[in-house]
């Protein structure tokens, strides 16, 4: 099984964390979209990231592959509760974390890829409206210590990945003191080896230990 796209993805990032999680073997093809845009096309025309490829066939989107994989390996599977209200909660918060993962990669994309003179103001504005307000809605609702549940879900690797590419590539859009919550939530998951093993940056799952 191969997951390709760079880990400066929260999407790419989100998957690869929830395998290293599961402890299910797999190989990272560091593509990018832009750079190697000729490679990646021959991986998956449609230029998708992540893009998953698991006997000859390629699945794309974070949800998919994901879904996939918890029908496969029981390990993924068992990284979101399958009973209500536990479930119930998972999936809000799961919801807010992409809503603020698409809402900050549009607005990086916004600024890092066009022209300062075809940028429309109004739609910025409407991206950061919802940008803070899935903020200010998974600060208020992530717990203060620990996890979602137990132990370390999807949801939480979801949130975790969201709040990494907040802060590592569109800091200065987003008043970071606004969101103390957020902060804590982020730090706790970023000192556990296995988001380290897996950095929010352009460059290769890391050869971290996973213990277990």
């Amino acid at each position: 099984m191969q997951l390709i796209g760079m880990l400066d993805s929260p999407y790419v990032r989100r998957v690869a964390v929830a395998l290293i999680a599961a402890k299910v073997p797999f190989v990272h093809r560091p593509v990018s979209l832009f750079r190697h845009i000729d490679e990646f096309s021959k991986i998956n025309p449609l230029l998708k990231a992540p893009t998953f490829v698991a006997d000859g066939t390629a699945l794309m989107d974070s949800n998919l592959i994901l879904d996939y994989l918890a029908s496969v390996h029981p390990s993924v599977a068992a990284l979101a509760p399958t009973t209500a209200p536990e479930r119930l909660r998972h999936l809000r918060i799961t919801g807010l974390a992409l809503a603020v993962m698409e809402k900050a990669v549009q607005r990086h994309y916004e600024r890092a890829l066009r022209p300062e003179t075809k940028r429309h103001e109004p739609w910025i504005d409407r991206v950061m409206g919802q940008l803070t307000a899935g903020l200010a809605a998974l600060d208020a609702e992530l717990p203060k210590s620990g996890w979602i549940g137990r132990e370390l879900g999807l949801a939480d690797i979801s949130a975790a990945c969201a709040i990494g590419f907040i802060h590592g590539v569109v800091p200065d859009v987003v008043d970071a003191a606004g969101y103390q919550n957020l902060a804590g939530f982020g730090a706790r998951a970023e000192a556990l080896t296995v988001f380290r093993a897996a950095p929010a940056k352009d460059g290769l799952i890391a050869p971290v230990a996973i213990p277990g």
